[in-house]
């Protein structure tokens, strides 16, 4: 059903939610999960995968480490950094590449949050044709 499960991240808490949330969807389905976090801090965003900061050294072993987590449950896991807006980062990587489900996180921020704030989850449900998963975080 999903062969492969693409899982956005922001590296806040709110990551463990669907973190654990995948690791028995994907177990259940023999998916293979493709770990996204989007660097967007003033390096990542003017200097893309060319970027050195302490940010995306911070980000490259945080995505590692879940990678880690999700191989030792015997999930097939990959991780990728991209640099820039998460929603347009996002909806770039679905596009060019395959994957059969997006698993986010929510924030859960209400109306007026979402139009100062935007919402990368608006975005990309929006503008993808896959189905995407929104798991409000506690």
């Amino acid at each position: 059903m999903y062969k492969t499960i693409l899982v956005t991240l922001d590296g806040t808490p709110t990551d463990r939610a669907i973190v654990e949330h995948i690791k028995k969807l994907a177990d259940l389905l023999h998916s293979r999960v493709v770990l996204l976090h989007v660097a967007d801090g003033w390096a990542a965003r003017t200097y893309g995968a060319d970027a050195v900061s302490p940010e995306i050294a911070e980000d490259t072993a945080y995505l590692q480490n879940l990678q880690a987590e999700f191989q030792s449950a015997g999930i097939p896991t990959e991780a990728e950094l991209a640099f820039g807006e998460p929603g347009e980062q996002i909806v770039k990587w679905v596009r060019g590449k395959s994957c059969d489900l997006v698993a986010m996180s929510t924030h859960g921020h209400r109306f007026l949050a979402d139009l100062f704030l935007g919402s990368t989850s608006r975005r990309v449900r929006h503008s993808v044709s896959v189905p995407v998963l929104l798991l409000k975080a506690r």
